[in-house]
């Protein structure tokens, strides 16, 4: 006999989920016996468990606006190693299938641990051939969820994701930070963007209908201005950057604009 309230014999939730009282233990691998959960624990090594504290390879601000016939994210292509300026060709902007977008910012190593997942996901959709592909709300909860799983860990991967795409004919645009928490808007920045290009978008983060107005050409010439006021004022930005527009027609991914420059001012600014 087993004591009152002991989940020894209680079954997992859902295939491959946690028992009553475990831990739901992310990317969802079984333990050895069967699918139960057991709690994640570490080993700790010579030096005791180690955790990340701080990034180290970080990129910058993630800008996403809609319009209304889609969405459009961009991000430069700097990775920067602390202050200094290392690898100058990395994209941050990705395609995940034909309805969904992907922006990050933050360490560029914890995006890179969890791309293989999000990979993995779009394999076995393509495996499934069922004709349905993931949808952009679906992946921003699956973030969500992700996020907050490893934030509630006490490992939390330090990112910033912007995700868009189109739902149901409709444009999507959202946020999840490196704590789970997540919001939808017309407009999402992230890093030193919210400061600097949140408010050159006002007009259409404020409004909640303004994007209806907005074109395919009047978005990408905002982003195009936006852009050039982080390469002026963001020192860890780049003037090539990556964007992408989803539409209900798909996916068109550009990995090679580059803003356009004026430094006929620059000669009148004294004294720093």
């Amino acid at each position: 006999m087993y004591p009152v309230g002991s989940n020894a014999m209680a079954g997992p939730f859902w295939s491959n989920g946690p028992a009553p009282g475990a831990f739901y233990n992310f990317p969802g691998a079984s333990v050895q016996g069967g699918p139960m959960q057991a709690p994640r624990s570490d080993t700790p090594g010579e030096f005791g468990t180690q955790r990340s504290y701080y990034p180290v390879t970080t990129g910058t601000s993630v800008v996403g606006l809609m319009f209304k016939d889609g969405v459009i994210l961009a991000a430069d292509k700097l990775i920067s190693y602390g202050s200094l300026a290392r690898f100058h060709d990395v994209d941050r902007v990705y395609r995940i299938n034909d309805k969904t977008v992907l922006g990050i910012g933050g360490d560029f190593a914890d995006f890179q641990f969890i791309k293989r997942h999000i990979d993995q996901k779009v394999i076995d959709d393509q495996c499934l051939d069922d004709k349905n592909e993931m949808k952009p709300r679906a992946f921003y909860n699956w973030l969500t969820r992700v996020m907050y799983n490893r934030r509630s860990d006490f490992q939390p991967l330090y990112l910033d994701l912007v995700i868009g795409g189109m739902q149901d004919g409709e444009p999507f645009l959202g946020h999840v930070n490196l704590r789970g928490r997540s919001y939808t808007s017309n407009v999402v920045a992230t890093g030193y963007g919210t400061h600097l290009a949140l408010p050159l978008l006002r007009e259409y983060s404020e409004n909640p209908t303004a994007y209806q107005e907005l074109g395919q050409t009047q978005a990408n010439d905002l982003m195009k201005r936006v852009m050039e006021v982080l390469w002026y004022r963001d020192c860890r930005s780049d003037p090539k950057y990556s964007q992408a527009v989803c539409t209900a027609s798909g996916v068109q991914l550009d990995t090679d604009c580059f803003v356009a420059q004026n430094w006929e001012l620059a000669h009148t600014i004294k004294g720093y």
